[in-house]
């Protein structure tokens, strides 16, 4: 029974199980419905799918609601007002595979109890205390998700079965632990109280493709083994690390997404950085590859549409396929662009890609290479202290969105190429000391105001109030010669300097003079300074002399 992504609304039924005792799937999802969960669907013995999410459903969960649900396989809470607390004996289902209680506010303590369970999502309730030591041993939960929590404390896994890790938004703290696994993916750990290096060992998960530890109190430098692997998503935001960037992270061309922001990192801009980002992955059709190949997400998604569910065929469960691939939304990743964070998932990251190094304290200039990053969406150097001019070549980012060289020392003129940019939203170059007009208000740059460009006085023309009357209104740029290699980009004229040194000398020594007329204390103090002065010079230079004549004949 499917009556979901409607506007249906008021309290369910109380005899809904009495009703309905022999249903097997039951889809209520987006919808009005309010109120609490009825005891009699406990009656319902058959019933192997529920999905109640998104709805206004409130209140406890009570043990006798679902108690005679032996044969529950998915259950899907999520997104309601469920309250209270997590009784273990409500989710001591044997054949329980997908448990979605996330988006409540469920209390207390996490003690599920499901041994055949495969994907566990809590996320965004109010669940405290320290995580079980037993969820490490679950060997066929593939996917843990408790983010948004209140858990702390460290992680309890020394080894760990799960191929998706998020218990990012947490109170966690201690040390990174050191896994070796062969089927973790993905793992989410930012915002939580990690400090200590990043381990080696942590790294030494072949599959991994999402890497999340964003946002805590990490030191040290960063591993070079990070660019062995083959990673997708590499989020270091937010913490201490220190020392420059691994040149390894070139060999990292799958990536899509690379945060090293708010950092303290040093050194220059890889040059063969423009060889990551390279590798083209484009969406694909589910029905055309083999799933077993895919990322984690997909593999799980084959595992439960192969899921038995008693009493239906096969065909009867190939058209739920669509609605089964919804209990397993796909990797999602957080990352700031356009000045506002984005939360990037599953597939739409074949679309977008950025790289972030902003807050560092980068120094060098922006490598040219850069240009050949031509299906970048976002590019963020600002807050460092680059130098040298803007290169040309970033006129080659054709898919370019957001770029940001704020708050840098960069100089020159603001290439003019940069108008070919057709998809910028976001372009900010403010405080550097560019010099010159800046770009032609076309295309884009015709939506950007002055605070784009704010913070370098020598910039002229629209949209800033000083213009530029001709070409040569702006301070001559350094230019090379055959004979000088660099000259300073002001000129003195010497007439004007020396005249204005002997004035200003000529007025000193007439200052001089009368303040010693006026007052005869100070030219007799004067006077005598003067001949002090003297003698200390000659019997000075009549004792060294002395001194010579009585080695020399001695």
């Amino acid at each position: 029974m499917d009556v979901s992504n409607n506007q249906l609304s008021g309290h369910l039924q109380g005899n809904i199980g009495n009703i309905l005792p022999k249903i097997r799937i039951l889809h209520l999802f987006k919808n009005d419905f309010e109120g609490y969960l009825p005891f009699s669907i406990g009656n319902m013995s058959l019933l192997g799918i529920l999905n109640l999410s998104f709805n206004n459903f409130s209140g406890e969960v009570p043990e006798e609601s679902l108690a005679g649900c032996f044969l529950l396989q998915i259950l899907d809470l999520s997104n309601n007002k469920f309250g209270g607390h997590l009784l273990s004996s409500t989710f001591n289902f044997t054949e329980l595979k997908v448990l979605k209680i996330n988006d409540n506010q469920f209390s207390g303590t996490l003690s599920p109890k499901c041994s055949l369970m495969s994907y566990f999502d809590v996320s965004n309730n109010k669940l405290s205390d320290k995580i079980p030591t037993s969820i490490c041993n679950k060997t066929n939960l593939d996917t843990l998700i408790l983010r948004n929590n209140f858990f702390r404390g460290q992680i309890p896994c020394e080894t760990i079965q799960i191929q998706h890790l998020d218990l990012s938004q947490n109170s966690l703290s201690g040390s990174l632990p050191s896994w070796s696994s062969e089927r973790l993916d993905a793992v989410h750990l930012g915002h939580n109280y990690f400090s200590g290096s990043i381990p080696k060992a942590f790294l030494n998960i072949s599959d991994l493709s999402t890497l999340d530890i964003s946002d805590n109190r990490l030191s040290g430098r960063i591993p070079s083994a990070i660019g062995e692997l083959d990673l997708t998503v590499l989020l270091l935001r937010g913490n201490r690390l220190r020392g420059i960037i691994p040149t390894q992270f070139c060999q990292l061309t799958g990536i899509k997404l690379m945060d090293l922001s708010n950092n303290f990192l040093s050194g220059t801009i890889p040059h063969c950085f423009g060889r990551v980002f390279s590798d083209d992955q484009s969406l694909f059709d589910l029905n055309s590859v083999d799933l077993s190949t895919m990322p984690y997400e997909y593999r799980i998604f084959q595992k439960v549409i192969s899921m038995p569910i008693l009493g239906i065929s096969n065909d009867d469960l190939s058209n739920e396929v669509g609605l089964l691939y919804e209990y397993y939304p796909q990797d999602e990743s957080n990352f700031i662009t356009k000045y506002r964070r984005s939360s990037y998932e599953g597939d739409i990251l074949a679309y977008m890609s950025g790289l972030d190094l902003s807050c560092n304290n980068l120094t060098g200039g922006i490598p040219i290479e850069l240009g050949q990053l031509s299906k970048i969406h976002a590019l963020n150097v600002s807050h460092n202290q680059l130098t040298g001019s803007i290169p040309k070549a970033l006129s080659n980012m054709t898919e370019l969105e957001s770029l940001d060289l704020s708050h840098n020392s960069l100089s020159g003129e603001i290439p003019p190429q940069l108008i070919a940019l057709h998809f910028l939203e976001v372009f900010s170059v403010a405080h550097n000391n560019l010099s010159g007009r800046t770009p032609d208000m076309k295309a884009q740059f015709g939506t950007f105001d002055a605070s784009s460009y704010e913070g370098n006085p020598f910039l002229c023309g629209l949209p800033l109030e000083r213009h530029c009357t001709s070409k040569d209104d702006s301070p001559p740029m350094p230019t090379k010669s055959s004979d000088v290699k660099e000259e300073k980009w002001y000129k003195v004229d010497q007439t004007v300097f020396f005249t204005s040194f002997l004035v200003t000398y000529v007025m000193f020594c007439l200052g001089v003079i009368t303040v010693l007329y006026i007052n005869p204390h100070w030219r007799l103090r004067c006077f005598n300074l003067v001949e002090d002065c003297m003698y200390s010079c000659y019997f000075s230079v009549v004792i060294t002399l002395r001194k010579l004549a009585v080695r020399l004949y001695n």
